[in-house]
């Protein structure tokens, strides 16, 4: 919850006043977070801000990584990386990211009042 209450901290103050409509997030496979956790949360941390009701749409992003022994570059499921080789000597190069790729807005901003009671049509 609390990574996701942070995303939407940083989209909202990013839309400065404007509705949010939707989200994109890029999610590495190897960061622990389960989308469908993340989706849950998001649309109850949107409540009440500018963002309430805005699609989440969240990219994962594979994981992989490329060992030091051998040089091959692989694929990564599981935070605990060895290369095929046997090696532990890797670099993971993907899969561990967690950004906001995009974000969809109004051009204009809520007004007072409905963003008191973000009543919104």
């Amino acid at each position: 919850m609390a990574i996701t209450c942070s995303i939407v901290d940083a989209v909202c103050e990013h839309a400065a006043g404007r509705r949010v409509y939707g989200v994109t997030v890029e999610v590495g496979a190897l960061c622990a977070v389960v989308p469908e956790a993340m989706e849950f949360c998001f649309e109850i941390a949107t409540e009440g801000t500018v963002a309430a009701g805005a699609h989440l749409d969240i990219e994962v992003i594979r994981g992989s990584a490329s060992c030091r022994s051998c040089g091959n570059r692989f694929e990564v499921a599981v935070p605990i990386v060895l290369c095929p080789c046997g090696s532990a000597d890797v670099e993971v190069t993907a899969g561990r990211e967690l950004r906001i790729r995009s974000m969809e807005v109004s051009r204009e901003c809520v007004p007072p009042a409905d963003a008191a009671t973000l009543e919104l049509p």
